[in-house]
């Protein structure tokens, strides 16, 4: 069992930064899991934003953030971070986190999600 809480989001405006964190409590080491950042906009299915592997070393990133989101994880603060900038009025959702037994884009592998943070970026 894993719980998430999201924390970060607010109102920015366009060309602005935000640094979402997920805080989570598990009985399992932190580090045993990947870990993935998702959006939902209204209206719209959730995709996926970024992931990174239980150690850090490796990341994955969907097309459209790339060079302007930054994922990162603190395994001694069992905390994944999402550092967006430049951000854009199209960036605007609900953000989550999410585990994973893998590094992967496929949402269907994640299991445990928190109850996201809203972020609105203002043109």
């Amino acid at each position: 069992q894993v719980q998430l809480v999201e924390s970060g989001g607010g109102l920015v405006q366009a060309g602005g930064s935000l640094r979402l964190s997920c805080a989570a409590s598990t009985r399992r080491s932190f580090s045993s899991y990947a870990m993935g950042w998702f959006r939902q906009a209204p209206g719209k299915d959730r995709e996926f934003v970024a992931a990174i592997s239980s150690s850090g070393g490796t990341t994955l990133y969907a097309d459209s953030v790339k060079g302007r989101f930054t994922i990162s994880r603190d395994n001694t603060k069992n905390t994944v971070y999402l550092q967006m900038d430049s951000l854009k009025p199209e960036d605007t959702a609900v953000y989550y986190c999410a585990t994973a037994p893998i590094t992967t884009r496929d949402r269907q592998t994640y299991n445990y999600w928190g109850q996201g943070t809203q972020v609105t970026v203002s043109s």
